[in-house]
């Protein structure tokens, strides 16, 4: 399992105290979740929730990206063919052909930028494919 998280404050929405919550990314057999808990420190306000899909909440992500940096996906070495990387990137993200040729252009030259989660989700999905990749921090 792979997983990030951060914790954060903020404002509570019933009573203006100061709220903690836990927010962050995780792998549920190579699909993207995220949750979020938190509570106010000042009423009895608390909350809970969890999903998964293709898009994590910007400020989730936002939260993880500011605490943690970014993570950078490329391809390692030569690809003789983009085919499979397309096939790969269309399976594992839902995309439009012209939107998977942007992002295998893009992983075959500067890498894609995401989370630390986001890029080792895909590189699974790459690597069924007998794609190699490698996940590095972003500078």
């Amino acid at each position: 399992m792979i997983t990030q998280g951060v914790q954060v404050t903020g404002r509570c929405g019933v009573c203006g105290g100061t709220t903690t919550c836990d927010v962050g990314q995780f792998s549920d057999d190579g699909v993207l979740c995220w949750g979020t808990e938190g509570r106010c420190a000042d009423c009895s306000n608390g909350w809970c929730e969890q999903d998964s899909g293709l898009v994590t909440p910007e400020n989730i992500r936002q939260a993880l990206l500011q605490e943690h940096g970014a993570a950078r996906l490329r391809l390692s070495g030569d690809v003789l063919s983009l085919v499979p990387v397309l096939q790969a990137l269309r399976s594992a993200r839902d995309l439009s052909l012209d939107e998977a040729r942007v992002q295998a252009t893009q992983l075959a030259e500067t890498g894609l930028i995401g989370t630390h989660v986001e890029m080792e989700i895909l590189a699974v999905h790459l690597r069924r494919r007998s794609i190699v990749v490698n996940v590095e921090t972003a500078a």
